[in-house]
């Protein structure tokens, strides 16, 4: 998404108009999920995806004619029925709400979009709220934002100052991890919230065979990860190309060289009980919301007592993931992060880590209506 971002400030600093298209809500089963971006060019050509198809080839082509005739910001609805699923070999049975937002002029929305590359980029975080459906006697035109920063300042509105209240306080946790979230309002107000912060890092406390299967199958999630070890011959370049940073030192010390914040994913898994030790306590003390630590319960519970005695809060230590990784009988390196990285998403992205098997009653469903005797035709 950050690649859409770029390209409107290059478009925009240049005074040529665009069109942002944003997946604000869908239902069911869709090819894309609410957050995803398509700009559309003056020149008709595009960054970013909607999910591809004849759906996203509708909203290009809308996206197009808006510019043509300076139209205003649209929303619409597209129900992925059979038909239009099989256009494009897709099985889908869901609906998607797109908001198709053309952007004529810079002043408005450019000071926006700088900021959320400033936040990318490690700047403080911010939020941003788009008004979808107004209230009915309401002047105030859809499209409408209110950018929230991690500070508490804010600049526009949604035209309601309690309205802009409760986007403020959803703000805090959609921008936390960049995520984003369709409210609709008690008095039937509906906005697009989206948090923009920077790419998630993963923090690797020792270099060994765990943390390298990690920091291979972590990059290609998006993941910025910066490795350390107090052994220069596991903490190098050469063994972890992937690595932006990679440092070698006690893990207590280089953890205050890293830049952590609370979208950082600090992983322990260094050479020894005593280094596991200091590593925990240090990356217990850091802003990181999500601190892991590979090891048997055992372990966990001997280090639990020295964190303890040592001061952190028993609020902290219940916070922190030990044994980390989700339960699926690993045993190799590449198995145990698996585990790990998959509790690592599930934690960042609000899942359950339940199983996603069909229930069984939509099974028996199935076979119901299998056995059912066709109707005899006479």
């Amino acid at each position: 998404m950050q690649e859409v971002f770029r390209e409107a400030i290059k478009e925009l600093n240049s005074h040529k108009q665009v069109v942002l298209a944003t997946v604000v809500r869908t239902k069911g089963s869709t090819p894309q999920k609410p957050g995803a971006k398509l700009l559309v060019r003056n020149d008709g050509s595009g960054v970013g995806t909607l999910g591809g198809g004849c759906v996203e080839g509708d909203i290009w082509f809308a996206a197009k004619e808006l510019m043509k005739r300076k139209g205003t910001t649209q929303f619409r609805s597209y129900e992925l029925n059979e038909d239009i699923a099989a256009q494009d070999g897709l099985v889908c049975g869901g609906t998607m709400y797109f908001l198709i937002d053309p952007v004529y002029t810079p002043e408005g929305y450019l000071p926006y979009v700088q900021e959320i590359e400033n936040a990318y980029a490690g700047g403080q975080s911010v939020a941003v709220a788009t008004l979808i459906k107004p209230l009915g006697d309401s002047d105030t035109a859809l499209g409408t934002k209110l950018l929230i920063r991690q500070d508490g300042t804010t600049d526009g509105s949604l035209g309601l100052s309690s309205l802009d209240d409760e986007a403020i306080s959803k703000a805090k946790s959609v921008m936390l991890h960049g995520m984003n979230e369709f409210v609709k309002s008690k008095d039937g107000t509906e906005y697009f919230i989206e948090g923009y912060t920077t790419p998630p890092q993963l923090i690797l406390c020792g270099a060994g065979h765990v943390s390298k299967a990690i920091s291979n199958q972590a990059k290609s999630l998006g993941f910025r990860i910066f490795v350390s070890d107090d052994r220069e011959e596991f903490a190098n370049a050469k063994r972890f190309p992937e690595a932006d940073i990679v440092l070698t030192g006690k893990p207590e010390v280089v953890l205050e060289k890293f830049p952590v914040n609370a979208n950082s994913f600090i992983i322990i898994a260094t050479r020894g009980h005593r280094f596991d030790n200091v590593a925990l306590s240090a990356a217990a003390n850091t802003s990181a919301l999500y601190v892991g630590l590979l090891g048997s319960k055992r372990k966990t519970i001997l280090i639990y007592e020295d964190l303890l005695k040592n001061g952190i809060s028993p609020e902290r230590v219940k916070e922190i993931r030990s044994p980390i990784g989700l339960d699926i009988n690993a045993r190799t390196p590449e198995e145990i992060a698996i585990s790990i990285l998959a509790e690592v998403l599930m934690f960042r992205l609000g899942g359950t880590g339940s199983p996603m098997k069909l229930e069984e009653n939509h099974i028996n469903r199935i076979l119901s209506k299998i056995k059912e005797p066709e109707p005899v035709v006479n």
